[in-house]
């Protein structure tokens, strides 16, 4: 039986194709446009994810939960989120590539995980927040649809032991958004995953 994290650095990696897709189509006038993510417009979306990549880096360096919270608003995308955001990607994606790294136990703000696991919820949020983008900007809301199935097949592994979780009913809510009602009709997956996200 394979893990159900096979492949998470190609998933990863596509998840982050699928953002940066959404981001190259952002306009001038669009980095303050409001997101589904209450208080956060375009820009402080693009830098959540860049500063994301590059604390998910530092855990891997040895960084603590506590560092990764503190920096979880700096500025990481000076005068060109673009490039910032791409080369964030790249050196995360790198860092994992490290031998031993997808089996390292980092101290990640919701719990000690691996590797692996925590690339997962980086896919995960990666995913999620391209919906976001795609929303603030007017741009194409599907997502891929092999992503879409991977995480909604794998939730409760992807966030298995962690603090929060979204597909856990006694959960806080500091860094998922609360859960709409499940729909009275059948649902999409893509449709299921956003609503569990708050979406």
């Amino acid at each position: 039986m394979s893990s159900p994290f096979a492949g998470i650095i190609d998933r990863y990696l596509l998840a982050s194709s699928e953002f940066t897709r959404r981001l190259h189509a952002v306009g001038p006038e669009e980095w303050t446009a409001p997101t589904p993510c209450a208080e956060w417009d375009v820009h402080h979306l693009v830098n959540h994810m860049t500063r994301g990549n590059l604390n998910y880096v530092s855990l891997l360096d040895g960084g603590s939960a506590a560092e990764f919270i503190r920096l979880r608003d700096s500025d990481a995308l000076g005068g060109d989120p673009l490039g910032a955001y791409v080369r964030s990607v790249r050196e995360c994606a790198a860092a994992f590539r490290r031998p031993g790294a997808l089996d390292q136990i980092l101290d990640y703000p919701l719990g000690p995980v691996t590797g692996k696991q925590a690339l997962a919820v980086r896919t995960t949020d990666a995913t999620i927040h391209t919906w976001d983008l795609a929303q603030a900007i007017n741009a194409p809301e599907e997502l891929d649809p092999g992503l879409v199935a991977w995480i909604v097949d794998h939730l409760t592994d992807i966030y298995a032991g962690l603090a929060e979780s979204p597909v856990s009913a006694n959960t806080a809510h500091r860094f998922f958004a609360a859960p709409e009602a499940p729909p009275l009709a059948p649902e999409s997956r893509q449709a299921r995953l956003l609503r569990l996200m708050g979406r």
